[in-house]
């Protein structure tokens, strides 16, 4: 029976994706800082999108669109690049992955599981589960939201138990999907708030700690991806500029008041890194900024999941310079990446910590990182999950390995929030 249901799946699948025809997408490595920087300055020329992002020393994965294949390749044997080929046909291997996730979803039900990290929630889901948690816990847990473009709550719990004295304690703050196609953020969140209130195992996090955590801050887009387009990366507001009904949407990750639309961003509303029509244009990007305001004198750590690329970035993105606080970015980057890769399995790449753009030699702008670093927040970090290289869906591995991500993340991150703590918890007495 599960094979008719996979070969029905892999019918239904088929008519979908019709704008990858004629993709393909390829393994980069570029083998130093000079090829890496030629690599990423063709990025916008030809209208890249690194599921992968580069770095020296190791594959990259890029997606190529059919009318700007051949004059690729002639840039990266001109630079002499090493390449090889990824996946000849990405619509058709995503036509393939949608099956197996059909499939999977499919078992995952007919098993009864009440685990929530054996799969990709839906949006409806993770939803419920936080009020629920919130229900639950009402003495401990917040819940609080805000509403998308389209209508959707986007929600933000707060974790926070009175202290004995009443003084205010630090804040670790964590948000995830504020990129729409990267599921395994949403939830490597969800297993933190888990580990917080459900399991409150290592008690002095809540002791000594307040938590603010956004799963989902993106949830329309996150719904588009799941429904329509699983390369999906903006928002989907429609009222920035005159082509944005035919090209909805803002890279919510660009729209932040730094830098804005000044490197690494297009003015474009049809490329996937279009920083919107102004500075937070996006309503949930607005969301994010009051929230800042709320909580962020109090906030010694933030960090941004992503995916994918086992890499952990601090600023300045949008000129490779560092900032006053880059010895300790530097040195809680590198304890958070030590905790992870003593919980890791050996599948995934160790990661690499620094600047963003001199790791990635890509120049970036109107970042959260580099917005909240500059106002204030002493360690910010775009937390790149780890993914494979597979397939066009690196950056969302299979469900089986969630918990394992999640796991070995939730470890790198309580390295970080206790020496955040003990770096910077003194700044808000």
């Amino acid at each position: 029976m599960r094979v008719l249901t996979l070969v029905a799946l892999f019918a239904v699948a088929y008519a979908k994706h019709e704008q990858y025809q004629g993709w393909k997408s390829y393994y980069v490595r570029p083998s130093d800082q000079t090829q890496l920087r030629s690599l990423t300055s063709i990025v916008q020329k030809y209208k890249l999108d690194f599921i992968s992002k580069a770095s020296v020393g190791r594959n990259a994965v890029v997606l190529v669109k059919p009318q700007y294949n051949d004059v690729f390749l002639r840039e990266l044997a001109d630079q002499t690049i090493a390449y090889t080929v990824h996946v000849n046909d990405v619509k058709a291997q995503l036509d393939i992955e949608d099956a197996q996730l059909e499939a999977r979803k499919s078992i995952t039900k007919d098993e009864d599981s009440t685990s929530i990290f054996d799969r990709y929630l839906e949006l409806e889901e993770i939803d419920a589960y936080l009020a629920d948690i919130a229900k639950k816990n009402p003495d401990l847990v917040t819940l609080q939201n805000g509403t998308s473009f389209e209508g959707r709550p986007i929600n933000l719990l707060k974790i926070s138990k009175p202290s004995d004295d009443e003084t205010e304690k630090p804040i670790i703050i964590i948000d995830a999907g504020i990129h729409s196609r990267e599921w395994i953020g949403p939830s490597t969140a969800l297993y933190a708030i888990s580990k917080l209130v459900d399991e409150a195992i290592e008690q002095d996090l809540i002791d000594e700690l307040d938590w603010v955590i956004l799963p989902m801050v993106n949830p329309d887009g996150y719904k588009y991806s799941r429904t329509t387009d699983p390369l999906w990366v903006k928002t989907r507001s429609t009222d920035n500029d005159e082509k944005s009904v035919e090209c909805p949407g803002a890279d919510a990750n660009s729209n932040f008041d730094f830098y804005w639309n000044l490197f690494g961003t297009s003015s474009d509303p049809c490329d996937d890194n279009y920083a919107g029509s102004k500075v937070h244009s996006e309503v949930e990007v607005q969301y994010g900024q009051q929230n800042l305001e709320e909580f962020g004198y109090r906030t010694v750590l933030y960090i941004s999941l992503h995916s994918y690329g086992s890499q952990i970035l601090y600023s300045w993105g949008h000129d490779g310079t560092l900032s006053q606080q880059a010895f300790a970015l530097q040195t809680v980057g590198i304890s958070i990446a030590n905790a992870i890769q003593q919980n890791a399995k050996p599948n995934y790449p160790r990661y690499i910590v620094g600047n963003s753009a001199l790791v990635t030699g890509q120049q970036t702008s109107g970042s959260t990182v580099d917005y909240l670093h500059y106002n204030g927040i002493p360690l910010t970090y775009n937390l790149v999950l780890p993914g494979v290289l597979d397939n066009t869906r690196g950056f969302n591995p299979d469900p089986t390995e969630i918990e394992q991500i999640a796991k070995e993340t939730w470890a790198g991150i309580v390295v970080g929030a206790r020496r955040a703590k003990d770096l910077f918890g003194n700044w808000i007495k």
